[in-house]
């Protein structure tokens, strides 16, 4: 805690005075982000460090896996749904972009054959919203293993997504109109490169700029 107390003191004596001005204009104006970015709750994967964004570029949304649940799960499994709604149809994103990483803890315990804990009940139910892709796995990547087998998991779950991001009605209202674009990326942590899903190829392949 001491650390995160000094961090919050040299950002306030050092760093502010850089976005001074853009915190005042986020302050009067209300923020006006440009994509919603939903990842992973994973320490190593930093939203606005890997695209290099400012205050009020980004809606992030973290949870355990980066996992999108369709829109008709109800309860406490699906706070993620109300952030999208509200990315959606009141801050009127342009882009939503889930991006899943390598090494994810969430992937791990989907792959693995052990049970959850008795001890984290929501961890497991939460986890059970991402079966579709272990039936994926088994079904088309049964012959792969280890860190191979983990990559196609992870990519296979933003893909997984991607297809519930389509069951919100407001997604499919923007979808139709064209003022909403969809995005699957990948983090790979060791190396910090981007992989971007692509529809045509239907693979997984560096992030390039589309100008």
């Amino acid at each position: 805690m001491q650390r995160l107390i000094e961090g919050v003191h040299r950002f306030q004596k050092d760093e502010f005075g850089n976005y001074r001005k853009l915190f005042r204009k986020l302050s009067q104006e209300g923020q006006n982000p440009h994509t919603l970015f939903i990842t992973c709750s994973d320490s190593r994967v930093l939203a606005e460090l890997i695209t290099q964004s400012k205050p009020g570029d980004l809606f992030v949304v973290k949870n355990v896996g980066n996992i999108v649940p369709p829109a008709n799960v109800r309860g406490d499994t699906n706070s993620t749904a109300a952030a999208i709604e509200f990315a959606v149809d009141t801050l009127k994103v342009s882009d939503i972009v889930i991006c899943g990483h390598s090494q994810c803890g969430a992937i791990t315990a989907l792959l693995d054959s052990k049970p959850v804990s008795k001890n984290t009940p929501h961890l497991r139910d939460w986890l059970n919203l991402a079966s579709p892709v272990m039936e994926t796995i088994k079904k088309d990547y049964d012959h792969l293993q280890g860190a191979a087998r983990e990559t196609a998991a992870a990519e296979e779950n933003v893909l997984f997504g991607l297809d519930s991001l389509h069951s919100y009605s407001c997604v499919q209202e923007r979808l139709m109109d064209g003022s909403l674009r969809l995005h699957g990326w990948f983090f790979k942590i060791a190396t910090a490169e981007l992989f971007a899903y692509d529809p045509e190829t239907r693979q997984f392949s560096p992030l390039v700029s589309e100008s």
